[in-house]
This record gives C-alpha cells, sequence and structure tokens, in this order.
C-alpha cells in the first residue's frame, strides 16, 4: 500500500513544481487554448463519419481553466461554451432553444469553481476525482433536465429511470473522455517544463 501512496506523492509534487516552474503567463493561455479547443471537438464530431458522441475535453478544459486560467476572466469558457451550445442546437442539430440550456450553462461554471480546488491539490487522486465528479453530475443533472423539460418520457419514476438507462451509451463517452483528457491537461505544464529544461540543457552544452 505504500508504494501506490509514495507514486501519487511524487507525481503531486511533479505536477506542482513543473506548473510553479513555467511561466505563469504560460500556463494561463493553455487555459485558453484548451477550452478553443473543446469548442472545436464539438462542432467537428457532427461532421465525422463515426461519431464519438460526447468524447471530447469539455470537462477537461473547465477543470484547467479553474485551476490555472484568469479569476477575472472566469466567465470565458462559460461564455464561449454557452454560445457553442446555441449554435450548435440552432444550425447543426435543429434543436429548440429552451431553458434546459441555462441548467447546462450553470453546471459549466460549477465545474469551473471545481477547478479552483484542484490548483491547491495537484495530487493524481484529486484530478482523477474531479473528472469523474464530472461526468456523473453531467449524466445525473442533464438526463434529470431533459426527462423534466420535454415530454420525451413519462413524468414518472420509471420515466426517469428509462431516460437516464437511454442515455448510458452517451455516458460511456463523457466518461471516457473526461477520465482521460483531464489527466492529459494537467500533465502538460509538466510535459512543457521537461522539454524547456531539455533544451535549455541541450543548448548549454552546445555553447
Amino acid at each position: 500500500m505504500s508504494a501506490p501512496h509514495g507514486h501519487c506523492y511524487r507525481l503531486h509534487l511533479t505536477i506542482g513544481t513543473a506548473a510553479a516552474k513555467i511561466d505563469t503567463a504560460e500556463v494561463t493561455m493553455l487555459a485558453y487554448i484548451f477550452v478553443v479547443l473543446a469548442v472545436f471537438f464539438r462542432f467537428a464530431i457532427p461532421y465525422l463519419h463515426s461519431q464519438p458522441w460526447h468524447f471530447t475535453p469539455l470537462a477537461a478544459s473547465l477543470l484547467f481553466f479553474g485551476a490555472y486560467g484568469s479569476r477575472r476572466q472566469f466567465w470565458f469558457p462559460v461564455v464561449l461554451l454557452a454560445a457553442s451550445d446555441v449554435i450548435l442546437s440552432k444550425f447543426v442539430y435543429k434543436y429548440p432553444i429552451s431553458w434546459d440550456l441555462m441548467v447546462t450553462w450553470a453546471w459549466y461554471a460549477a465545474i469551473v469553481l471545481l477547478g479552483t480546488g484542484l490548483k491547491r491539490h495537484l495530487k493524481a487522486l484529486w484530478i482523477i476525482a474531479a473528472a469523474l465528479a464530472s461526468s456523473v453530475s453531467f449524466f445525473l443533472l442533464s438526463n434529470f433536465v431533459v426527462w423534466l423539460a420535454y415530454n420525451m418520457y413519462p413524468k414518472t419514476l420509471s420515466g426517469l429511470v428509462a431516460c437516464y438507462v437511454a442515455a448510458v451509451p452517451f455516458f460511456r463517452g463523457t466518461f471516457a473522455s473526461d477520465l482521460l483528457f483531464t489527466p492529459v491537461l494537467f500533465a502538460v505544464p509538466f510535459l512543457i517544463k521537461q522539454f524547456s529544461e531539455k533544451t535549455g540543457h541541450s543548448g548549454t552544452a552546445a555553447a
């Protein structure tokens, strides 16, 4: 039991130290880039031959922005993703614009706030836990709202259960993408640090 614990602790120190040693502006810029990348994924998916539904770095980008983005601009990912929701719903999927979207936007803000805690707890366990919390909360909240807002299912307990069951295939994509992209995005500062150090050492040796 002590070996895995020690491994997670070393990973925590590595990620935290890497983020600290990289220029703050660089890490902040990454937060914006990742959100834009998540929006790109959302617009690209409808045009793929094989559609990996909900397989995007959306939650991961929100968590990363919460951890490293500017506190004064926490509205940025929420507004950008909300705008993409409206465009996709109206012009791509031809869905009606309904109040249920506002619940999704509130969830975006909540995940950004969840990400703020990761800056103080950059441990592998906390990062994975945040990814899981994002997946499960979105599944529970979004499908409850679908059941409540539309007439697709009876307004009964069995209807709610049927709604959740029908959404399981979509949850698989959300679950897999959150568990994949969240650790990857939070590892990027470490990779940049490693690359910078390697480049610096090579330059020094050449000189």
